[in-house]
């Protein structure tokens, strides 16, 4: 008799690939981890050897999102030698063209809730990600100025950065161009005149902006 062969490892990927497959054919998300790991013919034992729930599958796609960008970007030999500008439009750009490569499931993720802030609470992981990322540039761009007062807060632009990336995010859910050609000029666009509003724009006026973009994508 012939030994049962053994069942391939169950990994995050894995895991990722159905529940996104699951979303996409059902329309819905799986109603508890016992269908779900069942419909995938996987034991919950392996399921929760993983991940602790759905939801937390579900924020852990955003965070795969950012890591996979943000190791495009290493491997990106150039990389290091960007000006901090370049280095976010970068970002701005692989991002969105991994938002693109699962754009069926980004809209279903981002539309189940009529609340749209409640749409956003799976992206808590993907904001610390983001932040850290732009902390980083924004701590770069203050080695070179001596004089305390002209140094950009962290928190507090890491934060305007963030705003930026939300409105670009509803911006490009709502692109009907080809290729989403319209996302990729407002990506250049906002990247530009956040950089010049940085630079040159007292610090009440750049907490105005940031308003004024949550506004433009949540209203």
């Amino acid at each position: 008799m012939t030994a049962k062969a053994k069942s391939k490892k169950v990994t995050d990927d894995m895991l990722f690939t159905m529940y996104m497959e699951y979303v996409l054919e059902h329309e819905t998300n799986p109603k508890s981890v016992y269908k779900f790991c069942k419909l995938n013919s996987i034991s919950e034992a392996e399921f929760y050897g993983i991940f602790g729930s759905l939801e937390t599958l579900q924020k852990e796609i955003w965070n795969k999102f950012y890591i996979n960008t943000h190791n495009l970007l290493l491997n990106n030999k150039e990389f290091d030698n960007f000006s901090n500008k370049d280095k976010m439009l970068t970002f701005f750009y692989t991002f969105f063209e991994m938002l693109t490569l699962n754009r069926s499931y980004v809209l279903f993720a981002l539309k189940q809730e009529s609340n749209p802030l409640r749409n956003l609470e799976q992206l808590k992981g993907l904001r610390r990600h983001f932040k850290n990322f732009a902390k980083d540039l924004i701590d770069a761009g203050n080695d070179g100025k001596v004089l305390k007062v002209l140094q950009h807060n962290l928190e507090v632009f890491s934060e305007g950065a963030w705003l930026q990336f939300l409105f670009l995010l509803k911006f490009w859910m709502d692109d009907e161009s080809a290729r989403f050609e319209k996302t990729d000029i407002a990506i250049e666009k906002s990247v530009n005149t956040v950089f010049e509003l940085f630079d040159n724009t007292p610090l009440e006026n750049i907490m105005d902006f940031g308003k004024f973009l949550y506004k433009e994508t949540f209203a």
